[in-house]
């Protein structure tokens, strides 16, 4: 028992050292990796993978299956002492520049330094890029102008960079900085260029320099001017002074001439504006009338075209409906044949099966399975076809009832409108012509017979214009009469003719007596009424009757 209880112990005892010495083995093949470098780990490490690329952290390495190396990131600066590389214009050029590039961490990018430069030197690696910059270096100066490489060294730098950078990534490099440090040429192309810019800017000061002489003559003539100007306008300011005295004095004399001309004017424009809204107050009554029978009118007849519409589309309706059940009944009877026909090949079918029970049941029954499937696939085809047929149909018609509707109702909204339109225009017409109405009478003390003979008046002109309008045409010389020296009081048939043409057109004051208006005196009165009134035939006119209104 002591013996055995020993053992146990020196066997826990190799355990524990065993583990102990197998955790110290495997922290030593924990590798990590500082900040500056990068942690390559090769040999079996993945699928068509030939190294796993660490930044930062650590990875434990299997020993026998894996080993690993670092990578500096430490960068490397590349001096390039570029002479005589040609440029777009075939001028030989010196670029000596300066470039900065070291190990890429990007992902792919590193993975393609682990297999290219991980045995490399820094030395054998700056001389590999040092190869592929002078080629890209030649090929950009190549594709630039000297103004170009010279004048715009941002885009210069950004084409080195372009044409560079790409190249270097290829064995897992990638460009930190550029630097030009001179830029120059054995033909002096470029000191010509930088001698012209002096010159140029010489004599743009040159030129800056006359024109400040110049603006400095200017202003002083200038000032020389004004002083003359100022002594002019001191002298004309008296005399302005002078004849707007003048001016004022006459002013206010026409503005007292104007105000009384613009009284009489506007007493003038009232009794107008009275006349034309008593106008078209009466035009305005008559125009409603018209206006709401139209409306009626339309609006009826827009009722019996929406009746008459719907009742054809309901009949359209009914009809295709006819139709729908007329073919639902066919296919029916369809179905009901189908059905009798599939009971007679049942029954005998069950004749068949009770004479050969056990050797046709199978085949029995296999058959009467696959009738009844076909026979619910035909009735479910026609069913399904005649329904899409019936609601198609349906739709038609409403589509056609509901286009028809809105049509009747988009006709029957326009009519009204047009006449709400012309009923709104002639309402606004007749209103201001009862306002106008309404001034003259006011300004007649309300004498309604006072405003409609100033009415008359004003329509004076126009009826004598008529007058002329019916005599003006007539052609005197084509007119033949044959005077025989024997008119009536010894005067001559032509002068008759003329005075009887004359007398032919009615007089003013005829045409004012037949329109209901008494013309005032100062118009002038009838030859016969003068007589009569001379003889004592007629009263005279009342000198308060006579009086104009608003003075009586």
């Amino acid at each position: 028992m002591f013996n055995a209880a020993t053992l146990f112990s020196v066997a826990g005892f190799a355990v524990l050292v065993f583990i102990f010495f197998t955790i110290v083995y495997l922290a030593s093949r924990y590798k990590r990796c500082s900040s500056d470098q990068i942690l390559v780990i090769y040999g079996k490490v993945g699928k068509n993978q030939s190294a796993d690329c660490i930044h930062g952290g650590g990875r434990l390495v299997w020993p026998l299956i894996q080993d690993y190396a670092y990578m500096s990131l430490t960068p490397m600066t590349i001096t390039i002492p570029l002479e005589n590389a040609l440029s777009m214009q075939n001028i030989r050029i010196n670029v000596p520049s300066t470039f900065t590039v070291g190990v890429s961490t990007e992902p792919a990018i590193m993975n393609i330094a682990a297999e290219r430069l991980l045995r490399i030197s820094h030395h054998q690696i700056e001389e590999m890029a040092k190869e592929i910059i002078f080629g890209q270096l030649r090929l950009t100066v190549a594709s630039l102008t000297i103004e170009q490489i010279n004048q715009d060294r941002e885009s210069f730098l950004e084409s080195i960079r372009k044409n560079v950078e790409p190249e270097l990534n290829k064995i897992g490099l990638f460009l930190i900085n550029v630097n030009i440090t001179d830029i120059t040429d054995s033909s002096t192309y470029i000191e010509s260029i930088g001698k012209k810019a002096a010159a140029e800017a010489i004599n743009a000061a040159k030129v800056d320099v006359a024109e400040q002489e110049k603006i400095g003559a200017i202003g002083e003539a200038q000032a020389n001017r004004e002083r003359t100007i100022r002594v002019a306008e001191n002298y004309a300011e008296a005399e302005k002074g002078q004849k707007k005295a003048e001016a004022d004095k006459r002013v206010f004399v026409q503005q007292q001439e104007a105000e009384a001309v613009k009284g009489e004017k506007q007493a003038v424009a009232q009794q107008r504006i009275f006349v034309q809204q008593q106008e078209a107050e009466a035009v305005k009554g008559e125009k409603e009338a018209v206006a709401q029978q139209r409306v009626f009118v339309q609006q009826q007849e827009a009722e019996a075209v929406k009746g008459e519409k719907k009742a054809v589309a309901e009949q359209r309706i009914y009809v295709q409906q006819q139709e729908a059940l007329a073919v639902g009944g066919e296919n029916k009877a369809k179905a009901d044949i189908a059905d009798a026909e599939a009971l007679l090949a049942i029954k005998k079918a069950e004749a068949l099966q009770k004479g050969e029970v056990a050797r046709r049941q199978a085949e029995v029954e296999i058959q009467k399975a696959q009738y009844l499937a076909e026979q619910e696939r035909l009735n479910a085809e026609v069913i399904v076809k005649q329904e899409i047929e019936k609601r198609k149909v349906e739709i038609d018609a409403e589509a056609a009832a509901e286009r028809f509707r809105r049509e009747a109702k988009g006709q029957a909204d326009a009519v009204l409108a047009k006449y709400e339109a012309e009923a709104k225009g002639l309402r606004q017409v007749l209103e201001s012509k009862a306002a106008g109405y309404e001034s003259l009478v006011k300004s007649c003390n309300g004498d309604a017979k006072s405003a409609a003979t100033l009415l008359m008046i004003e329509k004076l002109e126009e009826i004598v214009g008529r007058q002329v309008e019916a005599i003006k045409n007539l052609k005197i010389d084509k007119i033949t009469v044959w005077d025989t020296g024997g008119g009536d009081k010894g005067g001559s048939s032509t002068a008759n003719f003329l005075s009887g043409m004359i007398k032919s057109l009615p007089p003013l004051q005829d045409i004012a007596e037949m329109a209901g208006v008494q013309l005032p005196e100062y118009l002038g009165k009838m030859a016969g009424d003068k007589e009569k009134t001379e003889s004592g035939d007629l009263p005279k006119p009342d000198k308060k009757q006579t009086t104009p209104a608003g003075k009586g």
